[in-house]
Parts: C-alpha cells; structure tokens; sequence
C-alpha cells in the first residue's frame, strides 16, 4: 500500500472515530427512565424527591450533575451529603462511569472530590455533618446542587439552603434539589418541603419504577419483595417496608435505635436538689474526621432520672484543645468519674490524658454496647432519661437507624448511614450512674397507727425466722461458723 493510501486510510480510521464519538455524546434521555427524567428536565429553581431504596435517585444525580457541568461552560455544580467519605461512596464512582464511558475528557482530583471537564466546569463531591461545615460552601457561584439523604440532616440543614445556598445559586439562577427516602419520623426539613405548599416542585418515584431492576437481577420486583418479607418474618404493610420499598412517610419509630420521646424525656430546668447531692459523670467518644465528643449527666439518690446538662461535639481539633475543654467542664461540674473511647488510638490519648495532664480517665465498656443501648432505651420509655428537644442527642435520636439488611434476630446492627458521636459519648456516661438502678424509699407508716404494728409484727417474724434458719445450718454443719 502506498504512502498516500496509508494517510487516507488513517483520516477515514479518524473521521470514523470522531463520528462514533459524537454518537456516543451524553444525553439524558438515553441514561434515565421517565421518572427521573421527569424530575431532572423540570425547570423548576427548588425540588423535591422523594424515593424508595434502589429507585435509582444516585443514577438520576450524577447524571444530572454531569449535564449540567459539561452544558455550562465556566460553572460549579456541587453535591452535598452528611460527610466527604459518604459523598465518595454514593456516587463518586456513577460520575467516574459516565466520564469514562462517555469519553468527556473531565480531569479528576481524589484529593478535592471533584471533577473538572475541559469547558471549565467542576463538579464538587462534599459533606456537611454539622453546624461547622456548611461555611465552606459560602462565596462559591453555583448552578446546581444536590443535598442528598436529606432526610438524615439536622435543624442546621435550613441555615445551609437559606443563608448559603439560595444566595450562591443567584449568579446563574441556578437549582437547588434535596432528595433522600423516608426518615422513621415523618418530621423535619425534608418532611415538611415535601408534604407543603411552599415552592418546592414534588417528585416520587420508586424501587417499582426502576426498570434496570428486573435486567441486573432477573428477578421481579414482586419476587424480590417477597423474599425480603420472608425473610424479615413482616407484612408488606409494615411500616419500615412502606418507608423503604414503597418510599411513603409513615411514622416507623421500631427502626430507630434510640426512642427518645419529648413529653417523656424533654427537661426545662433541673428539679429542686441541693448541689451537694447531685454527682456528675462525663462520657467522652474520641474522633478527628468524627468529631470529639463530651457529654455530663447529672444524678441525684434524691431521684430517679438521669440528666445531660452539657454537651460539646468539635471536629478535627487535638489533644491540646480536648484537654482544655475537659478541664473547663471539671471546674464547672464535681465530675466523679470520667469515661473515655481506648478503642485504637483511643488508649493512646487517654494514657496521655493520666500520665501527662493528671486527667483519671477511665476506659468505656464497649464490648456490651446493645446491652447498654437496652438499658437506656429503658431508661428512655420509663422517663428515667432526660435531655432537651434542641440537645444533639435528642436530634441524632431520631436519625440513628437500625440496618436491617445486616441485622439478625440475636444480633442488631447500626446502619452507617448517620454516625452519632455524642450518642456514644452519652452512653458511656450513662452505663456508670446508678440511677438508672434507682428504686424510691419506702415511706414508713406513722407510729401507733395498724400499719406501723403490722410492719413491727413481719420485722419480728422475720427476725425469729432467720434465727430458727441459722440454728438449723449449725445443726447440719456444726463447724461452719468457724470457716
């Protein structure tokens, strides 16, 4: 073949090339079935999805992202969920897939969580477990984001949409959607922007809507909803079965770790007792990409409950900081005893805590967490637990689930879907007051009255009753008081 014939065979191999390339281009009606499709194309500036588990809502927001970012040269499209290593495993690899497949050319950064493509769009991938992180996301001009799991967010989630969010999607007039499926409560943020009139464009859609479903498994959606049933031993109408297969809000408290009630368990104010009768215990749960937690529980032998009266989360400080803020709450508080987290470098700092900074930390009993995890949901049911409805204790109560998939009648496992730093902290407290153990005196009756003579009638019949029983054991072993 000659020299020319060899060029013009490459330029037809790249014209080619080029073509198929074309033909492979992004487009959003070839990616999504009509549900998502239907939530992804309304042009509405703020929406609400609503989802069962499987309902493809992760395929719906990569895909939404990546649209966008490769559509509107020069801008920044951002997805939030509770934390950075949950934004990676949700759908860090869904936007990695479509820059491959689709050959969009995006640069990626694991180090920022983020995708860049060549008309100078990125995609950011973040977390915002708490009050302290949403200043990150302040200054930034924005044409699309996603807060997904909304539903697992605390009250702090309306500071992030209102004062950081709204104003940054104003340069593009940009869209704001939250999406997630049911929480157990059917309260809250998500809750309410979906059930109310108040701006918010309304989508649902489910795991029965999803077609790839049937293609991966080759298994019905009936098939496998009734192999899930019997396996979790429940109807269909079960409450976490309507939440997680049907996507409905219904309250589903059962699946909840933690039952903390507000008419049971809210306090006001600590009752009438005397500061020298109240003893103080601190929990702490030690983190860095968690936060450090603190949590003081105050007891009386005057009552039955037990209260938290402080409680502090920080993330990513060291050792110095806790030390100073232990400290603080020792000069505020007659802390008895002080529990901490030795698990990894756990006992590390709190060898440190003894040795160094004179602290007498002592380990926390984590070996029998869902036995203690029982004693306080005792605790909480009987009202013997108190916190206040605004405590992140009380918050993360209602976000903290059971996983159902890995749990087993003998064994109940946490879902990692939220992590609650200041619930462990406040358990390790808790197992260590004895108030949960509290039994109230007895009144005795008033002398001369009948009671008063029958209860000194049963004190005399027992008496002469543990004599006769002693007279008897020295009968059968003459020598056992000698041993």
């Amino acid at each position: 073949m000659s020299v020319l014939n060899i060029k013009a065979v490459k330029r037809a191999l790249s014209r080619r090339k080029k073509v198929a390339d074309e033909n492979k281009q992004f487009r959003l009606e070839g990616h999504l079935f009509k549900e998502q499709l239907a939530f992804v194309m309304d042009p509405s500036p703020n929406k609400v999805a609503v989802c069962s588990r499987r309902a493809g809502k992760t395929t719906a927001c990569a895909a939404d992202l990546v649209y966008t970012a490769i559509n509107s040269p020069g801008t920044v499209c951002l997805y939030i969920t509770l934390s950075r290593n949950n934004a990676k495993k949700i759908i860090w690899k869904e936007i990695k897939d479509l820059n491959r497949d689709y050959k969009l050319n995006g640069v990626l950064s694991i180090a920022e969580l983020s995708i860049t493509f060549p008309n100078a769009s990125t995609i950011y991938l973040s977390g915002a477990k708490d009050e302290t992180e949403i200043e990150k996301f302040r200054g930034l001009a924005l044409k699309l984001v996603y807060i997904d799991e909304c539903q697992s967010f605390r009250s702090y989630i309306k500071e992030l949409i209102n004062e950081v969010l709204a104003p940054s999607l104003m340069d593009y007039a940009g869209t704001l959607n939250i999406i997630g499926t049911p929480s157990p409560l059917p309260t809250g943020f998500f809750h309410d922007a979906y059930i109310s009139d108040n701006g918010w464009a309304k989508f649902h859609w489910t795991f029965w809507d999803n077609p790839f479903i049937i293609q991966k498994s080759k298994v019905t959606h009936q098939q496998m909803l009734d192999r899930e049933l019997k396996r979790r031993g429940v109807p269909a109408s079960d409450p976490s079965v309507q939440r997680e297969w049907f996507g409905r809000f219904t309250l589903d408290s059962n699946s909840l770790l933690l039952h903390y009630n507000p008419q049971l368990n809210h306090f006001d104010a600590m009752p009438a007792i005397s500061p020298k009768r109240l003893n103080y215990i601190m929990g702490i749960d030690l983190g860095f990409d968690d936060a450090d937690a603190i949590a003081v529980l105050a007891w009386s032998e005057d009552t039955a409950a037990t209260y938290l009266v402080e409680e502090l989360v920080v993330r990513q400080q060291g050792l110095t900081e806790l030390v100073e803020q232990i400290e603080l709450l020792r000069k505020k508080y007659d802390i008895t005893k002080i529990m901490i987290d030795q698990g990894g470098l756990g006992k590390k700092l709190a060898e440190e805590m003894r040795r160094r900074h004179g602290i007498p930390v002592q380990a926390a009993d984590k070996a029998r967490k869902m036995e203690h995890i029982a004693f306080l949901n005792d605790a909480l049911r009987t009202g013997r637990f108190k916190a206040k409805t605004d405590s992140k204790f009380a918050q993360d109560s209602y976000l903290v689930e059971i996983d159902r998939d890995k749990s087993t009648p003998d064994r109940i496992k946490v879902s990692s879907a939220y992590h609650s730093d200041i619930i462990d902290a406040v358990l390790y407290a808790f197992v260590e007051s004895p108030a949960f153990t509290y039994t109230p005196p007895v009144a005795k009756p008033k002398w001369g009255t009948q009671a008063w003579a029958d209860a000194q009638n049963d004190e005399m019949f027992q008496a002469e009753l543990e004599g006769i029983t002693k007279e008897y054991e020295q009968l059968k072993d003459p020598y056992a008081d000698n041993y």
